[in-house]
């Protein structure tokens, strides 16, 4: 790695920043709840995607204390459409941990902060460098391809003793006295100019003439990166079932993919319409008509999932309880209840955003935008 380009970028690098840094919620005011939720929703989620659900995570949820007390169906609800749910479920558990051991502040040591759940070495540099003002360093994706870039190094990214020697360079020329501003620019740099996915921005660069990529022509051969496993595939057959005013979600079971969250009821394999019509009657239900709907993919880290869907009107059921339980279900975690219920308190995954739209339910940052 060449350290002598790194040593030259810090000037201009927040004289940039200081001009082009995009106004963000959680930059307004850097406490340091708002820096670890607005890191944590970021992790896999575009800027732009993130900011609603920020705002309205901090409204319901504005403190340490409000987070660690929340009920789990809520807490997912608040997340409902940022995926990877285990992100906000060590949330929790490390805001209980605060309260517990820190009397409710997020304490402001990098060592402290890494004990907690969910909080790695980038979330930590972020938490100590923005809202600590300590000279710790950042290092996320963005970072990792910026300065490989600028220095040259063909170094695999992915590899962890790799990024140690990034945090170990970058340490050593970050200015003490702005040092969660270099490191926001670092990030703010490969967001918005050292692009990842095309050509990068060189001409707006404030670093490009002391960056070894551009000087060589290389951008796009670095930062070099192993080429990741190929998602393992699951056929799966979605059911909309419902009658004139209920629809049928169930509870997914605590541990495993999209654990505890709520679903539409579906199965392995793609079923024939008459095998869907047997599974909705071993369900307790009489079906008027079904209706195949379109096919539709969902993507998780290591999995797709490759969906077709059917529609089942069903007879309206007698016997439900007040608050629209199914009162002879065969899964004790049914629920045959109202859309516009399941719509305001019961976390959907994301993976259902094809099939819920035929309920008139919007998820996450659907719901979002028309609101």
């Amino acid at each position: 790695m060449d350290t002598e380009r790194l040593e030259k970028i810090a000037g201009p690098l927040l004289d940039w920043f200081a001009v082009n840094a995009r106004v963000l919620p959680w930059r307004e005011q850097p406490l340091p709840y708002y820096v670890w939720v607005s890191e944590i929703m970021l992790q896999q989620t575009r800027v732009e995607a993130v900011k609603p659900f920020f705002a309205r995570f901090i409204q319901s949820l504005p403190d340490v204390a409000a987070l660690a007390r929340c009920p789990e169906d809520q807490l997912l609800k608040l997340w409902e459409g940022l995926g990877y749910y285990n992100r906000v479920r060590n949330m929790q558990k490390a805001a209980q941990m605060v309260m517990e051991k820190y009397g409710g502040c997020l304490p402001d040591t990098y060592g402290e902060l890494l004990s907690l759940p969910g909080i790695g070495s980038y979330t930590a540099g972020a938490i100590t460098s923005i809202a600590y003002g300590q000279a710790v360093p950042a290092v996320d994706g963005n970072v990792l391809r910026v300065i490989s870039r600028i220095s040259g190094d063909g170094q695999d990214i992915m590899k962890q003793s790799v990024k140690k020697q990034y945090e170990d360079s970058l340490r050593s020329i970050m200015p003490k006295e702005q040092p969660g501003a270099f490191n926001q620019a670092l990030m703010e740099l490969g967001a918005t100019v050292c692009l990842p996915n095309g050509v990068p921005e060189c001409g707006t660069c404030p670093v490009s003439g002391v960056c070894y990529a551009k000087e060589h022509g290389c951008q796009m051969a670095l930062p070099v990166k192993a080429a990741k496993k190929p998602r393992r595939l699951e056929q799966r057959t979605v059911l909309v079932i419902r009658d004139s005013e209920h629809a049928l979600i169930r509870k997914r079971p605590k541990h495993g993919l999209l654990a505890g969250l709520y679903e539409l009821p579906n199965v392995e394999g793609h079923m024939t319409q008459e095998e869907a019509l047997s599974y909705v009657q071993k369900c307790g239900f009489s079906p008027i008509r079904v209706t195949q709907l379109p096919a539709a993919k969902h993507i998780f880290s290591h999995i797709e999932w490759q969906m077709i869907g059917y529609m089942v009107l069903v007879e309206d059921m007698e016997g439900l309880s007040g608050d629209g339980h199914l009162m002879q279900a065969e899964n004790s975690h049914a629920l045959f209840i109202e859309p516009r219920r399941t719509q305001q308190e019961y976390p959907i995954p994301a993976a259902f955003a094809a099939y819920t739209e035929y309920l008139s339910i919007k998820l996450g940052q659907d719901k979002y935008r028309e609101m």
